[in-house]
């Protein structure tokens, strides 16, 4: 007598341990199916606001512009050498469908006229080097010389280290250079 009763409480166990597997399997495959969702929508928003801000009609080699996406808010970061190219990169990112907030942490870089010279002659010397003139070819060039007070900085991409270097010499080369910091980054460790 005491077997009948086990059995069926038994098999009430199992059943009601495989529902419970089955619910929270299902749960997990939501989760994960909303949080794939979240991830696609993200990294379109991410292609969106680089598209945008690439787009820009004042943004040249002399300016860096860099974002970072956080849900539905985006920081804007980096320096310009043009004021108005601040306020426009806020604007087209605001228009950004699924933008509901931006920091608008972009340096307006002083007007100086060392700079704007420094400016000229580091163009001329990375660019005009011929194995990494291949990097100005596009309509942004991959490599961005920032200039603050002579101070270098080099943003961008470049497609190996002997670039990354060799952009490196060629900016320390130019005269009334104080410094130069290479932040530039090789493709394959990005």
């Amino acid at each position: 007598m005491l077997r009948d009763t086990q059995v069926p409480l038994t098999i009430l166990l199992i059943t009601i341990s495989l529902l419970t597997t089955s619910v929270a399997a299902a749960t997990n495959f939501q989760q994960g199916a909303k949080a794939q969702q979240e991830t696609k929508a993200n990294l379109n928003l991410v292609r969106e606001v680089r598209h945008q801000l690439l787009l820009l009609p004042y943004y040249t080699v002399f300016d860096n512009l860099a974002f970072k996406v956080d849900g539905d808010h985006v920081t804007l970061e980096g320096q310009v050498t043009n004021p108005t190219l601040k306020h426009d990169a806020e604007g087209v990112v605001k228009s950004i469908e699924g933008v509901s907030g931006i920091t608008n942490n972009i340096e307006v870089l002083p007007a100086s006229p060392m700079d704007d010279q420094l400016r000229h002659a580091l163009y001329r010397a990375i660019y005009g080097d011929p194995t990494l003139s291949k990097y100005g070819w596009s309509s942004m060039p991959s490599i961005h010389i920032i200039v603050k007070n002579g101070h270098v900085t080099l943003e961008g991409v470049v497609d190996n280290e002997s670039d990354k270097n060799l952009a490196g010499l060629r900016a320390n080369s130019v005269p009334n250079v104080f410094e130069v910091k290479n932040n530039l980054v090789v493709k394959s460790s990005r």
